[in-house]
């Protein structure tokens, strides 16, 4: 595991402040969502991602899947229009 040298404290809500640089590094954005995991004495946040679902709109209905990201037919169809 790699330290980034960063230390935050805990409110009294439990909350956290993930620094700017690191959710550019991660693509985290507000309204994402972050699996938690603990292993051994670590905890492990980690950015959580629907498979199957389109990364553009959300819908279901996957055609493809490229670079691990999926996208329907409909989103497949205006990005190889354009």
């Amino acid at each position: 595991m790699k330290s980034t040298g960063i230390v935050r404290k805990v409110d009294e809500l439990g909350r956290i402040v993930i620094p700017m640089e690191i959710r550019k590094n991660f693509d985290i954005s507000p309204k994402d969502s972050l699996e938690i995991y603990v292993e051994g004495d670590n905890i492990i946040l980690r950015k959580y991602e629907v498979k199957y679902q389109c990364a553009i709109c959300g819908n279901s209905e996957v055609k493809i899947a490229i670079k691990g990201k999926s996208i329907c037919e409909e989103c497949l169809s205006e990005l190889t229009n354009k």
